[in-house]
């Protein structure tokens, strides 16, 4: 995999690109916000973007907003030493996938790169298989692609993998620990405040008011359900 690695501090960056590149991965580096998105640009085949938060000019957070908005299947990863829900929170509402707290190990740091390379793939099971289909939505899993009403809707690699689950079990309740494992992967370090900030996010995309769901319930103190039949 193609990993884009925006760091300010030259000895952070050379850390991580040794332990990314000892994993096998191609590394490009960038020590600004404006760089990365340069390299974005030019570097057609990048999969991932971990991103720094704290930088001198453009932050993270406005480099991941402009990579979710322009390469929507891009896996981003924020690189903050922030430890504040708020933070973490900010990064994931922009459309990061993932965070990962500074200062942070090697061993994690290339195990959730991997986690979400993963997850950008199609499994092998999907190649024959047309979509799944739940009211004005059509989920194509060969395509990657949600359609609603015959319109496609942009979903980042974690919110393909978040719909396609619940669609999966619609009329089911699916425990938040369940999506975090499936998701995200049984070794997932963080917290489940991930998956509550993907659903927030998902039901802005797939909802006609955000702020009254018809698709996605959310089951007190459990988890969450697709509706087969919103009413």
């Amino acid at each position: 995999m193609k990993v884009l690695l925006l760091e300010d501090e030259e000895s952070i960056r050379g850390f991580v690109r040794i332990n990314l590149k000892r994993s096998g991965m191609e590394v490009v580096e960038a020590e600004t916000g404006e760089e990365a998105l340069q390299l974005a640009e030019r570097e057609t085949d990048i999969d991932i973007a971990l991103l720094d938060v704290m930088l001198p000019t453009i932050s993270g957070f406005d480099v991941c907003r402009e990579l979710r908005r322009t390469y929507p299947r891009m896996g981003i990863i924020m690189l903050t030493a922030k430890a504040q829900d708020t933070d973490k929170v900010e990064g994931l509402e922009l459309g990061a996938d993932d965070y990962v707290t500074k200062p942070f190990s090697p061993i994690e740091l290339v195990a959730r790169v991997k986690a979400l390379y993963r997850r950008l793939q199609p499994e092998q099971a999907e190649q024959d298989a047309s979509g799944l289909v739940s009211g004005p939505f059509v989920l194509k899993l060969d395509e990657r692609k949600l359609f609603k009403n015959d319109r496609e809707l942009d979903l980042t690699p974690t919110e393909f993998a978040l719909i396609k689950l619940l669609l999966e079990h619609a009329g089911k309740s699916v425990s938040r620990d369940d999506i975090l494992n499936n998701v995200w992967g049984r070794h997932y370090m963080g917290d489940l405040k991930i998956v509550d900030v993907n659903i927030r996010r998902i039901r802005k995309k797939i909802e006609d008011d955000s702020s009254c769901p018809a698709f996605i319930e959310t089951v007190w103190g459990y988890g969450y359900l697709w509706r087969k039949d919103p009413g």
